[in-house]
């Protein structure tokens, strides 16, 4: 077994039969995360990230990076994760961050900084212009084709999903089909902070020319990474929430949910996908 995949005993009940079997779950463990600054003794630590273990660098990363701690990959000197010791220590990532990288501990709240969702919506439409994240108003355009791609992409990519069930999986498509990159782990956040890590690493970042898909439902917390992300467009094979479609709205992000073969649906950013024909004035 990998880190990601455990076996556990289990009782199968099939008819009027119980037996004892074994089946296979996806490993759920912490990762105490701290920061520090080159030849500083002194850390700060940031809490637990509870995740599947895999592309822990890419989490990490992918994490300060959507927490306005980071900005660039050079931001981060360093990210040593060591694995804990067999008295079940939690696995620990510390962080060298750039000397001269102003940041401040208190981003990581942001719900403290809003008072209603009206007021988390703004904020997330004045991130989307500063530092040029905003992509224009209807680019890039986005094929259907390329939509009606994604979960077969994100299943190509879903290994240890398909052993146990019980992952998330994240996705960055080029919007020529021509790049991707994904990521799983068992939460869903999880999974899309670690597909912007391996992005950022690569230096896709911002990515006006990427489409995140997601495996599940996009709530307001990916739609935020999505245009922290300087991102176009988040597909997903479930539904979004309220809140996620207000912010895009506001902050000029496409969300498309319900993606299954040939049919979509399109909650906000309709004006980027070609070839859907044309709707009347008032349309997402």
């Amino acid at each position: 077994m990998t880190r990601r995949v455990a076996v556990t005993p289990v009782r199968r009940r099939s008819g009027h039969d119980i037996n004892a079997d074994q089946d296979l779950v996806a490993v759920e463990s912490p990762l105490a995360l701290a920061v520090r600054r080159p030849g500083d003794e002194a850390v700060v630590r940031l809490g637990l990230l509870m995740r599947t273990p895999c592309d822990d660098e890419d989490l990490v990363a992918g994490f300060l990076f959507t927490e306005g701690i980071i900005r660039e990959a050079r931001d981060l000197v360093d990210v040593a994760v060591t694995h804990g010791g067999p008295r079940g220590e939690a696995d620990a990532a510390l962080v060298t961050l750039r000397p001269d990288l102003e940041w401040d501990p208190a981003r990581l709240d942001r719900g403290a900084a809003a008072t209603s969702a009206c007021g988390l919506c703004g904020r997330l439409e004045m991130l989307a212009v500063e530092d040029g994240r905003a992509c224009p108003a209807g680019r890039p355009a986005i094929t259907s084709a390329l939509v009606e791609s994604l979960p077969d992409r994100l299943a190509r990519g879903q290994s240890a999903f398909a052993e146990t069930g019980g992952l998330h999986a994240a996705a960055l498509v080029a919007v020529d089909g021509q790049r991707e990159v994904i990521r799983e782990d068992v939460g869903r956040h999880n999974a899309v902070d670690k597909v912007l890590g391996a992005a950022l690493a690569r230096g896709w970042l911002p990515g006006h020319d990427l489409l995140l898909a997601v495996s599940g439902r996009v709530a307001y917390e990916i739609a935020h990474k999505a245009v922290t992300a300087g991102l176009p467009a988040v597909a997903a094979v479930g539904a979004p929430s309220s809140l996620a479609v207000q912010a895009a709205r506001a902050a000029g992000l496409t969300v498309i949910g319900f993606v299954r073969g040939t049919r979509f649906n399109v909650y906000a950013g309709w004006e980027r996908l070609e070839g859907t024909g044309k709707f009347p004035a008032g349309s997402p």
